[in-house]
């Protein structure tokens, strides 16, 4: 019999894509993905080595990198305590195939969201870091934005993300998909296990039975509402469930909202926010999402204020349901508030 033979790097090739499945699996069940001490580090955040050196001139950048053959930018927005840019750094960018494609296919400029000096903006505008984070409301840090090589943002990722989801991030935009589809369509697709049927999902006493109708259009509500867009079989669910809002800081905070558990793959009837006659399954496909468990908070008219949508731990979390309860929606951002209370 003829034996195939193969150079060592394509060998290599072969045996990570037939393990890319159990990897992505462990990666994803592995509890410590999403259960983390979340609190401001005493030490500060080092870039890795092999991120742009740049004088903030993003037209710039972006340029140099075309220049370079690369697939575009990546605008890093991050905070050097943050617990989950550490963990972007600790986690992600230990794994060599994420930094090899990650370099190879884009150039990384790092923001400080705080900072002062000076950024020359995609369109030409000129402010500062912060006035720059502010502008593009990175309210969860770390926030990266990916433009494409004629400057059109390509995908945006608000908090921190497992590293399979990552992966899928980087080859979603160095592949061009984002031009043909959504990203949550683009990891229902390419992986199969991400796609959950409706299953059974942790409940709260403080959940809100159906008839979902949630119509704040025309009668507005007494206090804000919370939907919690979940899945079954959903690791961060529950670790959500069983850490997070068990802790009586944070369970008291949610008692003070409407709260609403919806199983994002579910064909239960809903009725929005804004008064749209839907299912649940659509709704979030209308909204993008593609992390569970997924927290959006509207206000009393059915206004969307913010959205959860990544890994989040407690810290994160009260600072959220304080801001929401406290109703400091109503007269500053969330970006604008956490400024004294959130690193």
């Amino acid at each position: 019999m003829r034996r195939l033979s193969l150079p060592l790097s394509a060998a290599l090739a072969v045996l990570l894509a037939l393990a890319a499945p159990s990897l992505r699996a462990a990666e994803r069940d592995d509890p410590s993905t999403y259960s983390f001490d979340d609190s401001p580090r005493d030490e500060i955040l080092d870039y890795p080595d092999w991120f742009k050196e740049s004088f903030l001139d993003l037209p710039d950048d972006l340029d140099a990198a075309v220049e370079a053959g690369k697939t575009g930018l990546v605008v890093y927005f991050g905070q050097r305590r943050c617990a989950y840019c550490h963990k972007l750094m600790d986690v992600n960018f230990a794994l060599e195939d994420i930094v090899e494609y990650t370099r190879r296919h884009f150039d990384v400029v790092p923001i400080d969201i705080w900072g002062l000096a000076e950024v020359t903006d995609i369109d030409g505008e000129v402010l500062t870091e912060r006035d720059y984070s502010l502008k593009h409301g990175t309210n969860f840090t770390p926030s990266l934005i990916f433009y494409d090589q004629g400057g059109r943002e390509a995908l945006r990722l608000r908090g921190y993300y497992p590293p399979y989801q990552f992966r899928a991030a980087l080859e979603y935009v160095a592949g061009g998909h984002y031009r043909k589809e959504g990203f949550r369509d683009y990891l229902a697709r390419g992986e199969g296990s991400l796609v959950f049927e409706p299953g059974d999902l942790n409940d709260q006493d403080f959940f809100s039975p159906p008839p979902y109708n949630l119509d704040r259009s025309r009668f507005p509500g007494e206090r804000p509402l919370a939907v919690f867009f979940e899945q079954g079989e959903c690791h961060a669910c529950d670790v959500l469930h069983g850490q997070s809002l068990r802790k009586p800081a944070i369970y008291g905070l949610v008692e003070g909202l409407d709260n609403v558990q919806l199983d994002m793959w579910s064909d239960a009837p809903v009725i929005t926010p804004d008064g749209r006659r839907t299912t649940a399954r659509e709704w979030a496909a209308d909204l993008g999402l593609f992390f569970a468990p997924t927290i959006i908070f509207f206000d009393e008219r059915g206004a969307e204020i913010l959205r959860l949508d990544s890994v989040v731990g407690f810290f994160r979390l009260r600072n959220v349901l304080t801001y929401i309860t406290s109703r400091s929606y109503l007269t500053e951002s969330y970006q604008a508030w956490r400024t004294t209370r959130e690193l």
